[in-house]
């Protein structure tokens, strides 16, 4: 007979990390997402699973009404739907992929 002990811990580790100006807070208020982005904690998004659907729509309206969401970019370029439009693609993409991530926002 023999006696096995361990110990063991589960760490957070960031699986996805990304940054994007301010500036594109009138083009995200306008899709909706604004609060679920900047403010997750407000808005009660705990996981990433949950951004999941907000992001798909939010990238079908910019892609479907470009017209719409191209207006609302910032005056001085630092923020614009070019910027905007693949970062949440990839967003989407990495909350697809590690599902159950906590979602935080630093501001």
């Amino acid at each position: 007979m023999s006696l096995d002990i361990s110990l063991t811990q589960v760490m957070e580790t960031e699986v996805y990390e990304a940054n994007i100006t301010h500036n594109l807070n009138k083009m995200a208020k306008a899709l909706g997402i604004y609060g679920m982005l900047w403010r997750p904690e407000e808005n009660n998004i705990e996981k990433a699973f949950q951004l999941i659907t907000p992001l798909r729509k939010a990238i079908k309206k910019m892609e479907e009404y470009p017209e719409v969401y191209r207006p609302l970019q910032s005056e001085n370029g630092w923020g614009t739907y070019n910027d905007f439009l693949p970062w949440l693609r990839k967003l989407r993409e990495a909350c697809i992929e590690f599902p159950q991530s906590k979602v935080v926002a630093y501001r």
